[in-house]
Order: structure tokens, then C-alpha cells, then sequence
């Protein structure tokens, strides 16, 4: 059953509800085991850091950093500071010096939570250069402390300040005071324009979210979470929130890389991801079929193509299948299926929700296919995450992104942009009062800036209206839609659709390297390094056929006319991707400037 209180007591609740039942588990690098953390211990680890942050001063509605990989210390500060009226500021664990400096100087942060060393070393140079920075507070025992730092404090250090000060009667009152204005957090956007933009969230906007979720997703306190995606990140944010609201066991994957071993050790039952996460999944599968013999590549073929004929087809729409169909899939759904997805770790699957780019209908249909049942959804920074998402009890259409949430008004402006209002939009952004009026029309309607239509019910997203381009002939191209279709390929990583303003539609490509080599060695194609293979004509050309096979659906003037490969990833370190992984064109077309304009080149 849900629980309704504000984050501020939701912690101290839950442990009055379950005590010494298990509430967070984490990895332990050191033991190489999971550690276990129950939901007494998390609320006592929450009045810890209520505390200490009373002990350092901090104020009604003061702001406090968190700087870190995902941790359970996190949430300790989190909750902890809620407790105290106080707000959080999540960074992402990789942002930079810059990107530090500017987000504690635009919120006045005068302590930074640090996870680990990394993090450290760039909070400890902006302390040397930001005033209004006080005190770092390091999470990792394992970070080795500048010789000349004389402030920080570790994590265990700062609870002791917490646990030795009587500060329960004023814990209690600053609970007791909690207002559904008051603000939770402020979560900066990543800025793929450049501008970053400080979302402010409410106690209210959060529960008014959780509260919406609720009858509308079928968790329960018997789900396994596992996190991956950054806390920073709102829909992890959120997902997280309403998971500890429902009393699920939380598994925090600490490090992004080690998902997929997080995956086989935790068997979860549910995890929020984003598309990028299945289409890799997708791509290791057909490389797996690859290696099986004939007899088991035939076996899992046709589970998959019985599994789409049975779920998508029928089941998704709420149509009673043939009992021939249902035969098949129950067949293997017992026998094939279960030993496929065991190797992955999703063989306890219960639902998957999924957002924050477009999916592919192709990825889509295949996770369906196989059994798992992903929740599409749509969302922003600035509508505390969920709009719209998938009802498991209502019609699924492949390439939806859900039916409305409740609470939520949706209407279309001009060129079709999602107007919405309701109890989980935000107010505004963070003392940028010029940039709030912008995004609210005088109605009091927040203009997305995203493109959609509605259809039996469920919306279906266009493209970022400010991302389409036209092209020189006057026609407009949707980049992220055709991005979504041409990164399904195994030989795509990443791409990069160029378009505005030019004659025909481009792209700058990202391969994967050692497919591309094993081609070169198996064809006798000569090359020295990745930018030769990139330059070889015959890799050109095979890049090329297979782009024409997936396109092949979009009208002549939206396909991909040429292609340059390049020959390294796209990075966060080089400004080429933001922190929540998108592409930051202005960045990728001013770098990458000669080699498109050697595509246009007669």
C-alpha cells in the first residue's frame, strides 16, 4: 500500500511500517558482495544527517549539493534534508568544473555532498575559486583528501557531528512545518542549448506524482528495484520516490558500466531505463543468435516472432488470441524464453518503465516480444517526470507514449506543441523569472516545446519542435526520429542527423569499431586505425547500404542522402553530449564543421 506522507516524514514512516525488513541494498567493491540496509537503519541514517545539518547551520529553504555516482548515502541526504525544510541540489557525477561552479554560485551552496574521488577533486578546485562554498562532505572513505584541505569532512564524520547534538525537538518542529510550496529540489537541466536552467520542485509537485502513480502502475512492496540511471536524472528521481513510497526493495547500482552484472546478481523485477538500454539489449541479442547453431537460432527465433504475433498483436490490444497462438507462446514462455532471459537477469520481470528519448518501434516490439513488458512513457524535468505512460489494463500501441496521467491537463498549441497543466508542473525556473514567463502562456498552460497528437486515448510524440529542421528546400526533417530508427542497426552506436538548412539530409555516424574491424579482416579491407577504417570507401559503402535498409519507410527528402564516419565516440568530456546523454549539436556541427561541409561539396 502507498504511503501518502510528504518526503519530508516519508522515511520515518515507512520504518514505523516494516522495521527491519529490507529497504536498500548496495555493492560493496571491497567484499564483492551486496550489503543490505534495513528500513529502520535508512531512518536513522536520515535522522543522522537532519542532525548534522541542524549542527553546520543550515537553514529553512537553504540549498545543499549532492555531487555523486548513486549511492545510498544519497538518499540519506536527501530525505535528511527534506526533514529540515531544506532543498537538494543534484549534480550529475560527471558534470564539470564549470558546470559545478556555475550551479553553486546560482544557488549560493554552501556544502557540497562528494561521492568519490573523482567528484572530489572537482568540488575541492571550486571551492578554491567560490566564496559562498564552505565545506565539502565526502560519501567514498576510499577519496585521499588534498594536503591543504583543512575543511572537508567524511561521511561518517559528519553523522557523528548528528549523532552527538540533541536536536530532535527541532528536527520535529521543522517537520511539522513542512509546506507543500516548500521546495524539495532544484534540478538543473542539461542544457543542450547551452543555457542551464535551475527546475524548481515542490513537497506538493512530488506527492501530487506519487499520488497520481498510484493504481496506475502495478508496483508493490513486493518489487525488486534496481537504479542505474542518475539520481540527477528526474525520472530516476521520481521512480525512486514512488518506489520507497510503495515500500519496494531499492538494489543502487553504483557504477553505470556495471549494470549488466547488477542485472544477473539482483534479478529485479522492475527498473526504469531509458531506450538506449534496450537497444543495446536488442543488439546483444541478435550478435548472441549469431553464435548459437541452427537448431537454437531457429528455436529462439521463432519464440520471438510467436511472442510478437501473441503480445503485440493480440494481448497489448486486448484481444483474446487463437488457443493455437496461445498454446505456442505458453510453450515458450516456460521453456525458450525464461533461459534467454536468465542470461540477462530479467527473468523475474515484472514491468519496465521507459522514457526519455524515442523508442524504437523495432526495440519496442521485441522487448514485448520476448515477454517483458515495458511502460513507454513521457515526461519532463519540469512535470516532476510522468505525463503520460502505458496502462498494462488498457490497449498498448507500439510507438504510443501512454494515456494521460491523472490530475493532468493536455492540450495542443500551434505546429501541435503539448500545452499542459496540473499539481505536478513546475512554477518556474530558479530565479530566472524572464525564462519562466517565456515557457507559460498567459492561460497559466507550461508549452513544452514537444511536438505530439492524441489517438484512441494515447498521445504519440512528433519531435522537439525547436529540433526540426528544414531543410533549403522548405522541408521539415524530425532528426530524432529518424536518429531512433538508424541507432537500432548493431554497426550504429550513435548518430547524428544534419539537415537544417541544407540541400539534403546528412548524418555524422558513429560505428561500432570492432563490428567494422572484424568486416575489414574478413574482406581483406586494409587500415591502420580507426580514422582509416572510417576513411576506407568499401566501410563507407557498407555504413551506407545498411542506413538504406532502415529508411527505406521515410519519404525520399527525409532519408539519409550521405554519411562521414567518425572515427571516435561522441563524449560528455568533449561538450559533444550532456550529462543526461544527448547530443549537443551546436557543439558536434561547429567541430565537426569541415567534414559536413564536405557532404554538401557538388
Amino acid at each position: 500500500m502507498q504511503n501518502d506522507s510528504f518526503l519530508s516524514s516519508l522515511i520515518q514512516s515507512q520504518a514505523d511500517r516494516y522495521g527491519n525488513r529490507v529497504a536498500l541494498r548496495y555493492r560493496d567493491y571491497t567484499a564483492q558482495t551486496w550489503v543490505s540496509v534495513s528500513w529502520k537503519d535508512f531512518a536513522q541514517k536520515v535522522h543522522d544527517v537532519s542532525s548534522a545539518l541542524l549542527q553546520l547551520g543550515v537553514e529553512v529553504q537553504e540549498k545543499v549539493a549532492v555531487f555523486s555516482e548513486n549511492m545510498p548515502e544519497c538518499l540519506y541526504v536527501d530525505f535528511g534534508a527534506y526533514g529540515l525544510r531544506a532543498v537538494t541540489i543534484p549534480f550529475f557525477a560527471t558534470s564539470s568544473e564549470a558546470q559545478v561552479k556555475y550551479m553553486t554560485s546560482d544557488a549560493a551552496v554552501r556544502y557540497i555532498f562528494v561521492g568519490e574521488q573523482t567528484q572530489y577533486d572537482v568540488a575541492f578546485r571550486v571551492l578554491q575559486f567560490t566564496p559562498v562554498v564552505k565545506r565539502l562532505i565526502i560519501f567514498s572513505r576510499d577519496v585521499v583528501r588534498k594536503p591543504q584541505d583543512q575543511t572537508s569532512l567524511y561521511f561518517d564524520e559528519f553523522l557523528q557531528l548528528g549523532r552527538e547534538a540533541d536536536n530532535d525537538l527541532p528536527i520535529a518542529g521543522r517537520m511539522a512545518e513542512v509546506h507543500p510550496e516548500d521546495l524539495a529540489n532544484v534540478l538543473y537541466t542539461s542544457g543542450t542549448t547551452g543555457l542551464s536552467k535551475g527546475v524548481m520542485l515542490t513537497h506538493g509537485m512530488y506527492r501530487a506524482a506519487i499520488k497520481a502513480h498510484d493504481g496506475e502502475l502495478p508496483l508493490t512492496e513486493r518489487d525488486v528495484v534496481l537504479n542505474f540511471l542518475p539520481f540527477a536524472h528526474v525520472f530516476e528521481r521520481g521512480w525512486a520516490y514512488l518506489c520507497l513510497a510503495t515500500g519496494c526493495t531499492m538494489a543502487i547500482n553504483l557504477r553505470p558500466r556495471d549494470v549488466l552484472q547488477s542485472l544477473k546478481e539482483i534479478h529485479p523485477t522492475c527498473m526504469c531505463a531509458v531506450p538506449r538500454f534496450w537497444e543495446k539489449v536488442y543488439n546483444g541479442v541478435l550478435q548472441v543468435m549469431e553464435q548459437c547453431n541452427p537448431v537454437q537460432r531457429k528455436l529462439l527465433r521463432d519464440a520471438i516472432s510467436v511472442g510478437n504475433q501473441y503480445n503485440v498483436h493480440y494481448k497489448m490490444q486486448g484481444k483474446k488470441a487463437p488457443m493455437g497462438l496461445k498454446m505456442k507462446w505458453k510453450f515458450y514462455e516456460r521453456t525458450v524464453l525464461p533461459v534467454f532471459l536468465r542470461t540477462l537477469g530479467l527473468e523475474n520481470h515484472h514491468f519496465f518503465p521507459t522514457a526519455g528519448a524515442a523508442i524504437s518501434p523495432l526495440v519496442e516490439e521485441f522487448v514485448h516480444s520476448v515477454g517483458v513488458k515495458m511502460v513507454a512513457g513521457y515526461g519532463m524535468t519540469e512535470t516532476t517526470a510522468t505525463v503520460t505512460c502505458d496502462r498494462l489494463d488498457k490497449p498498448v500501441s507500439i510507438g504510443s507514449v501512454g494515456r494521460l496521467m491523472p490530475g493532468i491537463q493536455l492540450k495542443f498549441g500551434e505546429r501541435d506543441e503539448i500545452l499542459l497543466k496540473g499539481p505536478t508542473i513546475t512554477q518556474g525556473y530558479f530565479r530566472k523569472a524572464e525564462v519562466t514567463e517565456l515557457s507559460f502562456d498567459e492561460d497559466g498552460w507550461f508549452h513544452t516545446g514537444d511536438a505530439g497528437y492524441m489517438k484512441d486515448g494515447e498521445l504519440f510524440l512528433k519531435d522537439r519542435i525547436k529540433d526540426m529542421f528544414k531543410t533549403s528546400n522548405g522541408k521539415y526533417i524530425a532528426p530524432q526520429m529518424l536518429e531512433s530508427k538508424l541507432s537500432v542497426d548493431r554497426f550504429v552506436d550513435q548518430i547524428v542527423i544534419v539537415a537544417d538548412e541544407k540541400k539534403f539530409v546528412s548524418a555524422l555516424v558513429v560505428p561500432n569499431y570492432d563490428l567494422l574491424e572484424q568486416v575489414a579482416q574478413d574482406h581483406n579491407i586494409p587500415y591502420c586505425d580507426h580514422a582509416g577504417l572510417c576513411a576506407s570507401p568499401e566501410i563507407v559503402k557498407l555504413m551506407m547500404y545498411r542506413i538504406d535498409t532502415l529508411q527505406q519507410e521515410f519519404s525520399h527528402y527525409e532519408q539519409v542522402k550521405r554519411i562521414t564516419l567518425l572515427p571516435e565516440p561522441l563524449s560528455l568530456e568533449k561538450g559533444e553530449l550532456t550529462n543526461t546523454l544527448k547530443v549537443c549539436r551546436p557543439v558536434l556541427y561547429k567541430r565537426y564543421k569541415k567534414q559536413i561541409d564536405k557532404m554538401y561539396e557538388e
